[in-house]
């Protein structure tokens, strides 16, 4: 009060009443002494201000003025309380004028509007100036400012009541809710919400927030966090907290809609601040939304992070709480469906707890059980016994393990296994025991009868045993664990070893370092499936020392449940063999390195010059990256040079992709060379994987490159340049490692010339060339594919058996100019060994003198030719076999086309079958 008193002083010496209409103008009109007084109340660091005894208020210092931007006109009388929040006008004033009539000193506390129409709140002092005679004569009042006091006594106050909420067990929404509503009255005109996660952090479960909406908070919930929906999800996946000071000028915000959702519903700023759990796991955000643009002071940080910590302490303790129950429900869960009796005593030894399926057995409650006497279901036999084993292990503490009988509800005795643990503190003293009893009386049945049956099995295994020595073939008995048991005689001798010596494991001394780390795991393995299996090793012979090798063969012996009770594993000397096996497998492999050398390359036949230097072409690119164009006629074998350009690369054990370009229909071209996505296109029914995509770390073989459409050329010029390509319907780049091999049979500088082609995609592609020659231009090479193809059908027409290449036909092979290349040859060589009848191999002339027949110059256009070239064929074929269209001598076989389609091209032609007979 020592600072109300000395305004008060400074105010009762300076009093306005005695100035009428007083303004800052009038300042310097005020006698000197006056204008002291006033530059003293300016300056004292409090709203300072006087009123008449009727409450009017007649003056305000600078400082009231300034905070609140009212003016003295403005703020005279009763004009001050424009400045007071709606909510605390009517208890100010009547308040107010509580205190006049009382005439004792007053305060209260209420908002006041600063001058930016932020309200904070002050507490309002007043206290009454007499005169002589004890009237009041003036009232002397100032305004502190208490707002850090009051949200710091409401934030304790709100801290207090949501930990009081969480001891109590209220439920997590309304603790979260309660959060909310006491920041919406610490800052005041704020809308609050938490948003949870699940517990994988992946979805928003829940949305909390009292103030907001429902159509606005309602849009949370099963939104994927890793969606962009707004401020939450992007806090969340940041970790940090997001502030949005401004939304209506932030556009950054329009993805999913959560912009226009906020504006619709009046929200304007945003702060949004991630709910961290103590091992850093993201369990939700706390936003502070506002109906203005605004942005974060360093109070405002303070409560958020106070109330995020309470936040967060409240969801991990009610999580934790949801996990104790579950876990309470589980362990009693799988307490009560153990297939045993399950008992839990005192450290003292009394019976707290029994399950379900004891308490079934014993036909009691657990009320009963606990009032019954002691050991009253234990056998009278076994009696004794178990209340020694009990005493003991309650005097040591240590666990028990021990057989006993105990009676059934009907009263019938079984055995039971019972097996007792100690459960301790951390200092190690005991606090309970845990017991389990198993039912095993018919294992003790059995062990009656396995008794029997031991002595059986004992009597018949030494009969097996004297018949085993007498076998000459290695013969080694194993255990289910792969622990040597037993050997015969032939063991014995082929390594000499001793049967102790074998026992002790060091039978593994003579078998072979190498093939002991070899197959010790696939040994195990094998063991493992339970599936008969072999494999080979070297094993030293007593007799000479040498490593021989054995096929080892391993069966399993099972009982009548099935289940293997021991493995016996059968030895065979085959090193004779391997030594043969291996000497023909070198002797192969020299023969194979002779014959591709001379004759083949790949499945490429022949050893002239120019496919020489193809060849030579091939060993120098292969090993790089480099793009390969081939260039060549129409079945020249451009796709084998492709593959063995493959083969020979270091991606030789990657994925080869041929794809032919002419054969895809421009509309599609694209989906097929790099993929589309669901919906590109209509038909796009899911995601597809484009050739590109596929081949991967591997070679493309893009054969008919001449025929891609324009787009697919941009596209492919993209690839060779970047390495990089779009499936259709994305915008996802993806990269690619693959080498390019094109082919074609059409000149791309023609296709250049006419801009049927791109130049840059032809310099690209035109790295390092290589030209097939067509086989008119390496006749030497025609016998060796007339003898490589006639093998190969031949043999794949099974019945065949052809010794013999008629000299003839082979004459007449290098004279012909095999327009259509080793295809042709491969076609006319086929049908020659389907309809040879003996081991002579012959090709009738008519069919190569048909083909390299002279066309005739025309001007009519290439359809009509095309279509009066078929039938001229087709008729002289018809009039050498008299008009016979199928069976061997039939005109389909000559012309090398089913008879079902010459038909139908006699009919489409109107070619006159009983003219030419």
């Amino acid at each position: 009060m020592s600072g109300l008193a000395e305004s008060s002083n400074v105010l009762a010496s300076y009093n306005p009443s005695k100035t009428s209409n007083l303004t800052m103008a009038s300042v310097e009109n005020i006698s000197p002494r006056r204008a002291q007084d006033r530059t003293v109340l300016d300056a004292i660091p409090t709203l300072a201000w006087s009123a008449r005894s009727d409450g009017s208020v007649d003056f305000f210092n600078q400082r009231w003025l300034d905070y609140t931007g009212l003016t003295a006109e403005e703020a005279h009388d009763w004009g001050w309380t424009d400045a007071l929040h709606t909510d605390d006008l009517n208890g100010v004033v009547d308040y107010w004028r509580s205190v006049l009539t009382s005439g004792e000193p007053g305060e209260i506390e209420a908002r006041l509007r600063r001058f930016d129409g932020e309200y904070r709140w002050f507490l309002f002092r007043a206290i009454p100036s007499f005169d002589a005679d004890g009237r009041i004569v003036k009232w002397f009042g100032t305004n502190t400012d208490i707002e850090d006091r009051k949200r710091a006594e409401t934030l304790l106050a709100g801290e207090n009541l949501i930990l009081e909420m969480t001891a109590k067990g209220s439920s997590l929404e309304s603790i979260l809710g309660a959060l909310c509503q006491v920041v919406e009255r610490i800052a005041s005109g704020c809308l609050c919400s938490v948003i949870l996660f699940d517990r994988s952090g992946a979805t928003i479960e829940q949305a909390i927030a009292p103030s907001l909406p429902s159509s606005y908070n309602d849009q949370f919930p099963g939104i994927p966090v890793d969606r962009e929906a707004g401020p939450c999800t992007e806090a969340a996946r940041r970790k940090s907290q997001v502030i949005v000071s401004d939304l209506p000028s932030d556009s950054r915000w329009d993805t999913f809609g959560w912009r226009t959702a906020a504006l619709v519903h009046g929200l304007k700023a945003c702060w949004s601040t991630t709910i961290l759990a103590s091992n850093g796991l993201v369990l939700g955000t706390f936003a502070i939304y506002w109906r203005e643009p605004r942005s974060p002071g360093e109070f405002d940080q303070e409560i958020i992070g106070q109330i995020t910590h309470l936040a967060s302490v409240a969801i991990e303790r009610k999580r934790d709480e949801a996990a104790l129950r579950e876990s309470e429900e589980r362990f009693r869960l799988i307490v009560d469906t153990i297939p045993g009796f399950v008992f839990t005593l005192s450290a003292a030894g009394k019976v707290e707890l029994l399950n379900r399926q004891a308490l079934d057995y014993f036909g009691q409650t657990i009320e009963e059980w606990k009032s019954a006497p002691d050991f009253e279901h234990v056998h009278p036999d076994d009696l004794p016994r178990v209340m020694d084993a009990y005493r003991r292990w309650l005097d040591t503490g240590q666990p028990h393990d021990l057989e006993l009988r105990q009676r059934r509800a009907d009263g019938v005795y079984r055995w039971f296994q019972s097996r007792a643990l100690p459960a301790r503190d951390a200092e190690g003293r005991i606090t309970g025991w845990y017991i389990l009893l198993t039912d095993i009386d018919d294992r003790k049945r059995a062990e009656v009868e396995l008794a029997k049956a031991f002595e059986e099995k004992a009597r018949s295994e030494a009969e097996l045993r004297t018949i085993i020595d007498a076998i000459p073939q290695l013969i080694v008995a194993i255990g289910t664990d792969g622990n040597f048991l037993s050997a015969n005689r032939a063991v014995l001798d082929y390594t000499g070893l001793t049967k102790e010596e074998m026992e002790s494991g060091n039978f593994r001394q003579v078998f072979h370092p190498e093939d002991v780390e070899r197959l010790r795991d696939e040994r195990t393995a094998a063991l493992s499936r339970g599936v008969p299996f072999e494999y080979e090793l070297r094993v030293r012979r007593s007799m000479d020392g040498q490593y021989r090798w054995l096929l080892i063969q391993y069966n399993p012996l099972r009982d009548e449940q099935g289940e293997i009770i021991r493995w016996y594993a059968t030895g065979t000397d085959i090193d004779d063999r391997k030594q043969a096996e291996e000497k023909t497998l070198q002797e192969n492999v020299v023969l194979r390195e002779q014959i591709d050398q001379v004759f083949m390359f790949e499945e490429i036949v022949g050893s002239s010059p120019a496919l020489k230097t193809v060849l030579s072409s091939i060993v120098r690119v292969a090993p790089t990256d480099s793009t390969v164009l081939i260039t060549g006629e129409t079945g020249t074998g451009k796709e084998l040079i492709a593959r063995a350009i493959h083969k020979h690369s270091q991606r030789a054990n990657k994925v080869f992709i041929s794809v032919n370009c002419a054969s895809i229909p421009a509309s599609l071209i694209a989906s097929e060379l790099f993929g589309h996505e669901k919906g590109a296109f209509t038909g796009a029914l899911q995601r597809r994987e484009g050739r590109f995509e596929l081949a991967n770390s591997g070679t493309i073989f893009l054969d008919e490159i001449g025929e891609l459409p324009a787009e697919a050329q941009i596209a492919l010029l993209r690839v060779l340049q970047e390495r990089q390509f779009e499936r259709v319907g994305s915008s996802k780049v993806i990269s690619t490692d693959v080498r390019i091999i094109a082919a074609t049979n059409r000149d791309l500088s023609a296709a250049i010339a006419a801009r049927g082609f791109r130049a840059d995609l032809f310099y690209r592609l035109n790295v390092f060339p290589i030209d097939v020659p067509s086989l008119r231009d390496r006749r030497e090479d025609i016998p060796m594919l007339v003898e490589y193809f006639v093998k190969r059908y031949a043999e794949k027409a099974r019945k065949k058996k052809i010794s013999k290449i008629d000299k003839n036909t082979l004459k007449l092979c290098q004279s012909y100019d095999w327009p259509g290349n080793i295809r042709e040859l491969q076609n006319i060589v086929e049908r020659s060994v389907i309809l040879c009848t003996g081991d002579t191999f012959w090709i009738d002339e008519a069919w190569l003198s048909t083909q390299n027949a002279p066309r005739t110059g025309s001007s009519s256009p290439l359809t009509q030719n095309l279509r009066n070239y078929e039938k001229e064929l087709i008729e002289g074929a018809l009039a050498e076999t008299k008009g016979k269209v199928a069976g061997p001598r039939g005109a389909a076989v000559k012309l090398g086309i089913p008879p079902s389609t010459l038909h139908l091209k006699i009919k489409q032609l109107k070619i006159e079958k009983r003219i030419l007979r």
